[in-house]
């Protein structure tokens, strides 16, 4: 089976790069903060420090390439929005 033929040629690598570093970057960080809390894991959650997630340290970048797009997708915590914003930093053709 040809992947790229059968389920990505309606989008250019350029979108795709992007896509594949935006999916990642998602999967990442909802890694931490989907996390399921129940009555085992609570006790184990409540000593976790959020703030390292949500704070000003929060600054992480992916880096995707597909055919010769490089894409870097980046979450970093924006002090003047108070939210942890993903944006596409940068990407190459």
């Amino acid at each position: 089976m040809d992947v790229d033929k059968e389920f990505f040629s309606n989008i250019t690598s350029r979108e795709r790069a992007i896509f594949e570093g935006a999916i990642s970057m998602g999967a990442l960080f909802h890694q931490f903060v989907g996390t399921p809390v129940n009555n085992q894991t609570k006790d184990a959650m409540s000593e976790f420090d959020y703030t390292s997630l949500t704070g000003d340290m929060l600054d992480v970048k992916i880096h995707t390439k597909v055919d010769d797009v490089k894409a870097v997708i980046r979450i970093r915590f924006i002090e003047e929005l108070n939210y942890p914003l993903m944006y596409v930093e940068d990407i190459k053709d």
